[in-house]
């Protein structure tokens, strides 16, 4: 696996190291003994897959608060997304900076999500789906979100939006 470490410390996008010949290719999706060179150390302890249909469907912008703070890593199995973090740590220097990437199932890239960052993402191409590990369980006691379109990030979305959820539509704006 290669990290490349992003401009938001410590998140990382991750480019698999494919092994290929004429049955296919074959890559490493998590290496305990890998992560640990990037400083993680905590146990990943839920796997969660989402599927959407419909092309310029937004998901997010979630995050947990503590104590259930978690990190995340994604990667899109199926179609394209535009998959997007927040710094949301308010002693960061990167506070509300955000960064987009395009992951797909053909590029096979990982995005490596710290505690502490909204994730959200734009669907590009219709019937995507992603799957998520997660070194925290979900706790709706602990759940909390950034508006996809809060003028206090700045987010660009690459597609003109289509589908967002009356949860998401309805994270309250931030007033930073």
């Amino acid at each position: 696996m290669n990290f490349k470490q992003l401009s938001l410390q410590p998140a990382y996008l991750i480019e698999p190291d494919l092994f290929s010949d004429e049955r296919g290719y074959f890559f490493r999706y998590f290496s305990k003994e890998e992560f640990l060179k990037i400083g993680h150390t905590k146990e990943l302890i839920q796997m969660n897959h989402s599927f959407t249909a419909q092309k310029g469907t937004i998901r997010g912008m979630h995050f947990q608060l503590s104590p259930n703070q978690e990190v995340k890593l994604v990667r899109c199995i199926a179609g394209s997304v535009f998959d997007v973090i927040v710094d949301m740590r308010e002693s960061s220097p990167n506070f509300l900076k955000w960064q987009g990437f395009e992951l797909s199932a053909k590029n096979k890239n990982a995005l490596y999500i710290p505690e502490g960052f909204a994730h959200g993402f734009q669907v590009l191409e219709e019937n995507s789906e992603l799957l998520y590990m997660h070194t925290a369980t979900y706790s709706k006691e602990s759940e909390a979100g950034v508006r996809y379109n809060d003028p206090a990030v700045g987010i660009n979305w690459p597609l003109e939006v289509s589908i967002v959820s009356e949860r998401d539509k309805n994270h309250p704006l931030l007033s930073y």
